[in-house]
This record gives structure tokens, C-alpha cells and sequence, in this order.
């Protein structure tokens, strides 16, 4: 059952309150049209910033706008990620509470947005401390714990303080956009931490199809679909897929480094450059570097990312480790080339490359010849083929994960048990 399907109303309704960022959004919308497929109906509400559009692609839905009022600074392409997410949350609490009263009483329950419950207090370790392991959270070292680097650490350790103390005493569950066989230890502490169920419920984007799709054309940026004609022109797992996802940004001159490894690795790329790319740009679509030889490679604004990486000719994607890029990247089987850039992505990162062994670090010393060097290692090496052929394992346990709905399933019992 996908999310164009529908089964009879229960006469339950789920409310969901996502971030307002489109990797948040996205999985949050997918997961509604799931739940909204098995009988349920659904309110979305939603902030008046970075609101979806949601009259093409989500019908089905029901969409609450919650009125906040944010400062200035906070809604500026240049604010700080963890400024920005605490003036969301002071922003939010009283008009969401407004909104899902108006609401009451055919709430069964409420999905809110829940990143930041691990890992609390530790992202403020000292430099010589880095490289030490977490107890009890192997296989991160302190430097992979949640971070935004300029940002201050005390703020994102009362951010991070908050969720985990709101989630403590309000939850009723955790609904993750996940599967058992990549991470059941880590389900399992999250329900013994909270004394609650968590539901692993992914990978979303498979188990809603309809939704996913939508998701691509529904938000900040219009995907280019010619580059998979572009694709059809090569030969299989040649090219290397390239994405900071919708919100990550580098310095100038890390993204003229990785322009130069990109052309002198001799590798064929597909190559996404958004709006905003490049931090503190003048232009919107910043100029590629003078001289290189870019006859390899495509470049496009934006793409349609779940139809690349299941493309034949993707060999490897080199990404942020946002989780939905690297959901979208397991379930396909693709090798990753893993550059993280703040909060979760270098948890995300540490489990690509060491835990599930699908992928290569770029490291913290960027330049155009270990750039070029990690991108040959990565499609043309021997660890590279070794990382293919664990990842090859991976995408089967996922698909056997999207065949299957006992966790959709038991989230929707248990839903209309509250």
C-alpha cells in the first residue's frame, strides 16, 4: 500500500509537527501519507517559515498553519543553525500548543520532531580529548558527537538538554526513520533510555513512494531531471554522485578544492551545486574555478536524488551523511564518500565508514589531490569494491525492510490504542 492508496477513516487523527527544513519535512510528510493510507487522518501543522506547499502533492493531508512569529535574525539565510533552532522552539511552543487544542479532542497523538536525544552534553569535549571513544556509544569518538562548529556550545547543549528532557516527559513513543538491521542496539538503548516503544519505521521514501516523489518537487528546489538522461550515456556504477544536501554550505575555498579533485580524479560526476552552495557568496550559483576541464562531469542546481542513486551508473555518492541521504544511499546499495558538515551528519558519517563499512571519510585536511585520491580510491580501488559489495548486503536488508510494514503496522495499533 503506497501513499496514493487510501483504506476507511478510523476516525483517529495523528498530528505531525516537523522542522521546518526540508530533510526534516520530507521523511515527516512521507511518514503521514503512510499512516494516512492505513485509515488514519492526518494534521500537519506547520510553520508560517519554509512552509510547504501543500495543495499539488499532499491532497490527502491536512495542513494547520501555527502563526509563530520569529526575530528577523533567525529567518536570515545566515543565521546560525543552533541560534535559528532555539528561536524556533520559543517561537513555536505557544501556537502550537494554540493550534493543537483547536484541534482536541480527535488527537490520538502528536509526531514532533525529535533529533538531538543522544550523545547530551558531550560535544564540548577538548581537542586533545577528540579522537577518545564514547562509552557506550561505540563506534563515535568525541569528535563525531553532535556539533555546529561556530556555533556555542553551551546553546546546543541546552538545546539538545531540552529535547531529550521534553522527550522524557511527554513521549509516548519514538517513531524513526529507520530499519532493525542497521540499527537494533541503537533502537533498543533508545527504548530502554525513554522506558517507551520506538517504531523503526523506514526507509520511508520506499515504503512511501508516492510521497517521496512529491517531496522532491515540493520544496525548496526544482529538481533537474536531464541528468538522468545524462546517466543513461554511461556505464554501470561509473559515476560518482555529488551532494551537500538542501541546507549545508562550504568556505570558497574548500569548494574550489573539491572542483579540482573532482576534475583531476579522472572520474566521471554528476555534480549538484544549489543556491547557496557556497558560504558568503556573492552569486546565488557560485562560478566553478577558471581552467578546468569539466568535460567529465555534469553540474546541475538541484536533482531528483532517490532516481540518481538508483541509477545503474552511480558508483558512488559522495554526501554530507544528512540522514536521508544516507537512508537513500543504503537502500540502493551505493558506496559513500563521507563529508560531513554539522549536528548529526558526522554521527551519520562515523556509522557509514566504521560501523556498516560502506564508505570512505574525507577527513579534515581538504585539498584537490586527497580529493582526487579518496574519489579514485572510492570508484576504481580494490576498498572500494570491498565497500560496494558490503553495501550490496545492506541494500538487501533494506529492501526486505520496505517488503515488509510490521512496524507502520504496529505504530498505527498502537496509535489507536492511546
Amino acid at each position: 500500500m503506497d501513499g496514493q492508496e487510501r483504506a476507511p477513516h478510523t476516525g483517529r487523527r495523528v498530528v505531525l509537527f516537523p522542522l521546518p527544513f526540508q530533510g526534516h519535512l520530507s521523511p515527516m510528510l512521507q511518514l503521514g501519507a503512510l499512516l494516512r493510507a492505513r485509515g488514519l487522518a492526518v494534521a500537519v501543522l506547520h510553520t508560517d517559515f519554509n512552509a510547504p506547499d501543500p495543495g499539488r502533492s499532499y491532497p490527502e493531508l491536512d495542513f494547520v498553519p501555527i502563526h509563530e512569529t520569529l526575530p528577523e535574525e533567525a529567518t536570515s539565510p545566515d543565521a546560525d543553525i543552533v541560534a535559528q533552532l532555539l528561536a524556533l522552539n520559543a517561537a513555536c511552543e505557544a501556537p502550537f500548543r494554540e493550534a493543537l487544542a483547536s484541534l482536541l479532542p480527535d488527537v490520538a497523538c502528536a509526531v514532533v520532531d525529535g533529533q538531538f536525544y543522544a550523545a547530551l552534553g558531550a560535544a564540548a569535549k577538548a581537542d586533545e580529548r577528540l579522537e577518545e571513544p564514547v562509552p557506550e556509544l561505540e563506534p563515535l569518538r568525541a569528535r563525531d558527537l553532535i556539533r555546529v562548529d561556530g556555533c556555542d556550545a553551551d546553546a546546543l547543549c541546552g538545546f539538545i538538554t531540552r529535547v531529550a528532557d521534553a522527550m522524557r516527559a511527554s513521549a509516548s513513543g519514538v517513531v524513526v526513520n529507520t530499519f532493525d538491521a542497521i540499527e537494533v542496539s541503537e533502537l533498543a538503548k533508545i527504548q530502554t533510555e525513554l522506558s517507551q516503544p520506538a517504531f523503526a519505521v523506514g526507509p520511508l521514501h520506499k515504503l512511501s513512494p508516492a510521497a517521496a516523489t512529491a517531496a522532491e518537487h515540493n520544496f525548496l528546489h526544482a529538481p533537474d531531471r536531464s541528468c538522468l538522461a545524462w546517466l543513461d550515456a554511461h556505464p554501470p556504477r561509473s559515476v560518482l554522485y555529488v551532494s551537500l544536501g538542501s541546507v549545508a554550505c562550504v568556505d570558497r575555498g574548500v569548494f574550489d578544492e573539491m572542483a579540482r579533485g573532482l576534475a583531476g580524479s579522472g572520474v566521471p560526476f554528476l555534480w549538484v551545486i544549489r543556491p547557496g552552495s557556497v558560504r558568503g557568496a556573492a552569486e546565488d550559483v557560485p562560478p566553478l574555478p577558471a581552467g578546468l576541464d569539466m568535460s567529465r562531469g555534469k553540474v546541475v542546481p538541484w536533482a531528483p536524488q532517490t532516481d540518481v542513486l538508483a541509477h545503474p551508473a552511480i558508483g558512488g555518492f559522495w554526501t554530507h551523511c544528512g540522514w536521508n541521504s544516507t537512508l537513500e544511499s543504503v537502500y540502493e546499495g551505493v558506496p559513500m564518500l563521507a563529508q560531513p558538515c554539522f549536528a548529526d551528519q558526522t554521527v551519520n558519517a562515523r556509522y557509514v565508514t566504521h560501523q556498516w563499512g560502506v564508505g570512505l571519510e574525507l577527513g579534515e585536511v581538504f585539498d584537490r589531490e586527497r580529493v582526487a585520491e579518496a574519489v579514485r580510491k572510492l570508484m576504481v580501488g580494490q576498498e572500494g569494491a570491498v565497500m560496494r559489495a558490503r553495501a550490496s548486503d545492506l541494500k538487501i536488508q533494506a529492501n526486505q525492510s520496505a517488503a515488509a510494514t510490521p512496524a507502520i503496522d504496529n505504530l498505527v495499533k498502537y496509535i489507536c490504542s492511546l
